[in-house]
């Protein structure tokens, strides 16, 4: 409306306008800076008769308002048609997977995908070391004049770790669904995430422990994920919540029953997603909250634990069973399938250089990257 009024739009027809784009187009999502075309009609003597306005909120999408005889105004949007580009990368961990990435050029939001399909077997905080290796190709939207509007699917990734390759493929399956498998045509999903929070680093253990504001030795039985205030919180896995409440010491708290046997709680919340309630569902990778410093906390952390049977047990010893296997036509169609994107990586990797961080003093006559 103000932007209407300072382009001398009369009051009521930029009511009519916004009250149109109501129908493709929430106002409210209009960030500042977003261009807006307001379109006039001249009139004898010099006036000029407001007539819509256009603008385009992303690059696959067009939004027009317009005049509409003496009856108001009219809204219409239009689709930009996108390729879906296939784009391969690959990459030398030194310090951490993010800054490898970034090197790479791959999109953080595709690095966010590719820690989350992996978050079933892989603790990012212990089990990378110096020297790993990721490749990794995904999809990158880009419309008919050559603008990129975004990324699409991970198709494929792979992370080696201590010299053993861990790839994983996206596959449909006949029925409609979605998900990543190994090399063997096995789901990467188990019964719960190692790491239910992104980028988090693990800031302590499950064991004893000095406590950092009790001063003494105490029980530390869960594990600690440090990260940014307002970071969210996944939900390990599917399941019922129990708690969803202010719990003491451990301040905001969520407690949800996975089966008869196992639970996951965590702890220290800033919020609880507005979706949580008790008795609620929640899926695997669901938002449930977001990283705070509620409770006995000396600082932003997600506390986390697996309770066995109503008692914390190491989330890292319980045994997480792996999720369905492909079998017959299906496994089938998921071998041809996997072949075709193994192609397809190797040909967009073609000339592609490794992506690393300096190398240590004694790497420097290295000649290969493939071989460093």
């Amino acid at each position: 409306m103000d932007l209407l009024a300072g382009a001398n739009v009369p009051a009521n027809d930029a009511h009519d306008a916004v009250a149109a784009l109501r129908d493709v187009y929430n106002p409210r999502r209009l960030q500042v800076g977003q261009r807006v075309t307001v379109l006039f009609e001249p009139r004898r003597g010099g006036a000029r008769k407001f007539v819509g306005l256009e603008f385009a909120p992303d690059p696959l999408r067009s939004v027009s308002i317009a005049r509409k005889g003496d009856a108001g105004f009219t809204s219409s949007q239009i689709e930009k048609p996108v390729t879906r580009k296939p784009v391969a990368a690959q990459g030398v961990i030194r310090s951490s997977l993010f800054e490898a990435g970034a090197q790479a050029g791959v999109p953080i939001s595709v690095m966010m995908a590719f820690i989350q399909n992996f978050s079933y077997d892989v603790d990012f905080q212990r089990d990378l070391q110096p020297g790993d290796r990721f490749e990794i190709m995904y999809e990158k939207l880009v419309t008919a004049d050559g603008t990129t509007a975004g990324e699409g699917d991970l198709l494929y990734a792979s992370l080696t770790l201590s010299g053993d390759d861990m790839p994983i493929y996206r596959f449909k399956s006949r029925d409609g669904r979605i998900d990543y498998f190994n090399n063997d045509g096995e789901s990467i999903r188990r019964a719960l995430l190692r790491t239910p929070v992104d980028g988090a680093r693990i800031t302590s253990g499950f064991g004893m422990r000095r406590h950092p504001i009790l001063g003494f030795s105490k029980m530390h039985k869960g594990v600690d994920f440090g990260a940014p205030a307002g970071t969210p919180i996944y939900a390990a896995g599917r399941g019922t919540v129990e708690l969803a409440e202010r719990n003491s010491s451990y301040g905001n708290y969520i407690r949800i029953r996975h089966n008869t046997e196992i639970s996951t709680a965590y702890a220290h919340m800033s919020r609880f997603a507005k979706s949580i309630r008790r008795g609620g569902r929640v899926e695997q990778g669901d938002v449930i909250g977001y990283v705070g410093s509620t409770g006995r906390s000396t600082g932003p952390h997600l506390h986390y634990e697996v309770l066995k049977a109503g008692h914390q047990v190491n989330p890292r010893s319980v045994d997480l069973p792996t999720g369905e296997k492909l079998e017959g036509r299906e496994l089938q169609a998921f071998q041809q399938a996997r072949k075709a994107i193994d192609k397809l990586f190797e040909e967009n990797r073609s000339g592609l250089q490794l992506a690393r961080t300096p190398a240590p003093a004694e790497e420097k006559g290295c000649s290969k990257a493939t071989s460093c």
